[in-house]
């Protein structure tokens, strides 16, 4: 089947996108892993960070290698002040805390629902490879989170900390919600699966409406469950 041009820049624009994101990913979770050094944090759930910085820069090279086969020439955009994450907070704990929720417990498991969906009607060989890795690599990234989370809520500062996430996570949901196709509205979703050929969910895209499902479904089925389990409301 050959792609007309239309699907191809929209194929494009996505793949490149990916590819800024997996990038931005690994400089986060080095931020990341360098912290846990800091805080003293347990050497496996370190070397878990460190062995995912390795991952994101591979899906990043992945997702570029997708790019180029749908005839991308340009250069990922990485402003050098996006890269990483800043210290915001007054101790180092509340800073990793929420990156931990935000980026891996939030994001990452997002991310599995999400690739699971992508990858279901991906054909064209290059981004089915991609994608396979990518959402083998996500499970493992998810689950980093969650033992960051735990690990967190055992130290002497848990109460301040378990408040401040409480505090955070409203705020954290609706993000995430808006991040997927929240902001659009009906007769843009229309708009938006009216240009979603057969041709272009090989290549691993799909309409803002199978977003939003996913992450209704990962809000229900698997952020309150491990929350709850963790006795952090969602308030």
């Amino acid at each position: 089947m050959k792609t007309p041009d239309v699907d191809l820049q929209a194929v494009r624009r996505e793949w490149l996108r990916r590819t800024e994101a997996e990038y931005r990913s690994s400089a986060t979770t080095a931020q990341v892993s360098l912290w846990l050094l800091q805080l003293g944090a347990p050497p496996p759930l370190i070397r878990e960070g460190l062995r995912i910085v390795n991952d994101e820069l591979k899906h990043a090279e992945l997702s570029y290698r997708v790019y180029q086969k749908a005839g991308g020439t340009a250069h990922a955009a990485l402003a050098r002040e996006g890269l990483g994450a800043a210290r915001a907070r007054a101790s180092l704990e509340h800073d990793l805390l929420h990156v931990a929720a935000q980026v891996f417990c939030l994001g990452e498991t997002a991310a599995v629902r999400l690739f699971h969906r992508l990858r279901a009607r991906c054909s064209v060989p290059v981004a089915r490879t991609a994608l396979d890795r990518v959402l083998r690599d996500e499970v493992r990234h998810r689950d980093f989170g969650w033992a960051m989370l735990e690990w967190l809520l055992t130290l002497d500062s848990a109460p301040e900390l378990r408040a401040s996430l409480e505090q955070a996570l409203p705020s954290m949901l609706a993000g995430l919600a808006r991040s997927y196709g929240g902001m659009i509205d009906e007769a843009q979703i229309h708009e938006h699966e009216a240009r979603f050929s057969p041709a272009v969910r090989a290549w691993g895209l799909m309409p803002p409406s199978e977003y939003r499902q996913a992450i209704a479904l990962c809000m229900q089925r698997d952020l309150r469950p491990r929350f709850a389990k963790l006795a952090v409301r969602i308030l």
